[in-house]
């Protein structure tokens, strides 16, 4: 059970209209998320997963808006090869074998070729391998190596891509191994004070941070030790964005978030306390509950709020409302600025880690199960009654377990809720997302 390896990370450069919504949609093989009603999570797909063979990624497109004038899309280019040098373990550089070898291309290629990271070059658009063999030969000009045909939209050739996009996978993996500190991940929108929060855990300003959204120089992880024990904090702020298109931030973002959030165990959402939360921040707390991480919801600035003695309660409830889909999330005030609460995020975080690889013995799961349906009998539909035969806990990051039912279409969304607050009421699960897989068994007198 891959438990603790964080998921590589494969982003797709290419200029607009090369195909790569529909390179991704054929990968992502139309799978929408767990969490289909998760408010917030970005509707235009920037990442899926994607299982090939025995190993599993996170496929992240970094293309925004679609620029129409030449000097646009260079640059445009230039910013999603910046972003996937930076985010990803495997970089898929997309190009159109009807549109042939553009200049675009090659400039973008000599970046990626600059930046060491395994460049996976994929030629599309080829729905017949004799007729554009030629044409694709024409890409090794790249010197980014052997390029792959493919037809996305007729789904050939995507075998050998990923087979070769898989085979620069193994070193990250044996290297995750030894490294069991646990790993935090500082997210929010820009400005909300992800820097001056790391910066006052670490008693030194080692992040620049100013005023202007977006100047946080370097994301790198840093390490910190307390009372004796090491954690290391990855941090999202480095948008370094000039003047760009909205949108392009806010794309940007989300891919950096993924990236983050994805190589961490618990991850720490900082927001405003004057602002409350916002759309941006339910969109990346969907990124962490989708991709099952323990959450900390921060909330920042807490000194600069007048209060009375329903402040707290009334900010809470409404954190509650909006994030209504992770009741698990724990909730910190805290300021950056005084230090305000610092030392009890750490409490907090390996109380969190501890219950994202909390195990639950199979017999106590077992008697649990048996009480609850004993109080509240499982729903049935046109005489049928549902039947919960055994649940047991198969993975942890997040505690995932499976319940064996007679008939999965009875077992409705709301009573797998009311088992999961069953458990949560045994156990805690504190800041832990729960999953459940809901597999049938046949009854032998059937």
């Amino acid at each position: 059970m891959a438990e603790r390896k964080s998921k590589p990370i494969v982003a797709v450069v290419g200029r607009p209209n090369v195909g790569k919504s529909t390179l991704f949609n054929a990968l992502a093989g139309e799978r929408i998320s767990i969490v289909k009603d998760t408010p917030g999570i970005t509707r235009d797909r920037i990442y899926t997963d994607v299982s090939w063979l025995d190993k599993t990624f996170t496929l992240i497109d970094t293309g925004g808006i679609e620029p129409d004038s030449k000097d646009i899309i260079l640059s445009q280019m230039r910013a999603q090869a910046e972003i996937a040098m930076e985010t990803a373990d495997v970089i898929i550089f997309l190009v159109d074998v009807k549109q042939g070898l553009v200049d675009a291309d090659s400039k973008v290629a000599d970046m990626l070729r600059r930046s060491k990271k395994p460049v996976v070059l994929v030629v599309n658009k080829v729905d017949s391998f004799e007729k554009y063999m030629p044409d694709v030969y024409e890409f090794y000009n790249l010197g980014i190596g052997e390029p792959f045909p493919v037809s996305a939209a007729n789904q050939m050739g995507l075998g050998e891509m990923l087979d070769e996009v898989v085979s620069h996978f193994k070193d990250a993996e044996s290297e995750e191994e030894e490294d069991d500190r646990p790993r935090i991940a500082i997210v929010g929108k820009p400005n909300v004070g992800k820097s001056s929060l790391i910066n006052k855990l670490l008693g030194e300003n080692r992040l620049i941070v100013s005023d202007i959204a977006g100047t946080t120089r370097d994301a790198v992880d840093t390490e910190i030790t307390y009372n004796g024990k090491d954690y290391v904090f990855i941090d999202t702020a480095g948008l370094r964005r000039k003047n760009k298109v909205k949108e392009d931030l806010e794309r940007y973002m989300i891919v950096r978030t993924v990236s983050a959030v994805e190589r961490a165990e618990v991850v720490v959402l900082v927001i405003d306390a004057s602002e409350g939360v916002t759309e941006q921040d339910a969109k990346i707390a969907g990124i962490a509950h989708d991709r099952g991480k323990a959450v900390i919801i921060a909330v920042n600035k807490w000194d600069l709020v007048e209060k009375d003695d329903k402040t707290i309660y009334r900010f809470t409830e409404k954190v509650r409302n909006i994030l209504s889909y992770m009741p698990y999330a724990e909730i910190l005030f805290v300021s950056a600025q005084t230090g305000q609460r610092l030392p009890k995020l750490f409490e907090v975080i390996d109380m969190v880690s501890e219950n994202h690889a909390m195990r639950v013995a199979t017999g106590v799961l077992n008697e649990i199960m048996a009480e609850a349906v004993m109080m509240q009998q499982p729903p049935s539909d046109k005489g049928k009654r549902l039947r919960l035969y055994y649940i047991t806990q198969v993975s942890v990051k997040p505690p995932t377990f499976v319940i064996f039912v007679n008939d999965k279409e009875l077992m409705h969304f709301s009573y797998t809720r009311y088992i999961e607050n069953q458990i949560r009421e045994t156990f805690g699960f504190k800041g832990t997302p729960l999953r459940f897989i809901i597999r049938e068994r046949k009854d032998k007198g059937q």
